[in-house]
C-alpha cells in the first residue's frame, strides 16, 4: 500500500465484486471526525463480468450436457475471474485514493483524514486538532450561561424550601389504587388518604396500622 493509500487504510470500505454481470471496483471513504461518506465512480471489472455469464452458460449447460460440463465451465469462470483480480484491484484502489483527496485532507498533527467540512483551513489541521475559534467561543458563552442559570435556580430553590413541609410523611404512589401521588395528601385518582395515621375517634390520639383499640385511651378503633 502506498504513502498516499495508508492514509486511508483505516477509514474505508470495499464494495467492489469479484464475479458476476455487475462485477467492479468501488471504494467508499469515510470522515474520521464526522463519518460523512465519499464513494469513488465504479470502475467496470471485465473479467469478472465475462466470468459472470459464463457461470450463467455453465448452469445451461448442466442442464443440457450433464453435470460434468457444467463444473468444467464454472471452474474456467472461477479462473477467470480471479487471475488479475488482486493487480486489478489495487489499481483501482490507487485510482480511488487519488481522486478521494479531492474531497479529504490529512490533518498534520493527527494524521487523520477528514472531509472539508471538518478542516481548519488557516491551520492546515482538523478542526478536532485545532477546533474552530468562532464556535468555540460560542460554545463557551453557552456554558456559562448554563453554569450560571444553574447556580441561580439552586438558591431559588433553597430559597423556597424553608416554606416546605419536610416532616410530614408522603406517600407518593396510593396504596390503593397505585396511582403516583406526588407527595398529595390526598391519591387524585380514587381519593384515598395518604401517608397520615388514622387518628382515635375520642382522644384523636395517632393510631397505628391495624390497631383494634386506642393505644392512648383504650377506645374501639374505627
Amino acid at each position: 500500500m502506498s504513502g498516499d493509500a495508508t492514509a486511508f487504510s483505516r477509514n474505508y470500505r470495499d464494495l467492489s465484486r469479484q464475479q458476476g454481470t455487475d462485477a467492479g471496483f468501488q471504494f467508499e471513504f469515510s470522515c474520521r471526525r464526522c463519518r460523512d461518506t465519499w464513494r469513488s465512480p465504479f470502475e467496470p471489472y471485465t473479467s469478472g463480468r465475462a466470468a459472470g455469464w459464463l457461470q450463467r452458460g455453465s448452469g445451461l449447460a448442466g442442464r443440457l450436457l450433464g453435470s460434468g460440463n457444467s463444473y468444467s465451465l464454472s471452474r474456467a469462470a472461477d479462473g477467470l475471474a480471479g487471475a488479475g483480480w488482486g493487480q486489478a484491484r489495487d489499481e483501482a484502489f490507487q485510482r480511488a485514493v487519488t481522486e478521494v483527496q479531492r474531497h479529504f485532507h490529512r490533518c498534520a498533527r493527527c494524521t487523520d483524514a477528514v472531509c472539508g467540512r471538518c478542516w481548519n483551513v488557516e491551520a492546515g489541521m482538523c478542526l478536532r486538532c485545532v477546533p474552530d475559534t468562532a464556535a468555540e467561543v460560542q460554545a463557551a458563552r453557552h456554558r456559562g450561561l448554563n453554569r450560571e442559570a444553574t447556580r441561580r435556580a439552586e438558591e431559588v430553590g433553597e430559597a423556597r424550601a424553608a416554606g416546605y413541609d419536610v416532616d410530614t410523611p408522603r406517600q407518593l404512589v396510593c396504596p390503593s389504587c397505585s396511582t403516583e401521588t406526588r407527595g398529595g395528601a390526598f391519591c387524585h385518582g380514587c381519593g384515598h388518604r395518604l401517608a397520615q395515621a388514622a387518628q382515635c375517634g375520642s382522644c384523636r390520639a395517632d393510631l397505628p396500622a391495624g390497631a383494634g383499640f386506642c393505644p392512648g385511651c383504650g377506645s374501639r378503633a374505627g
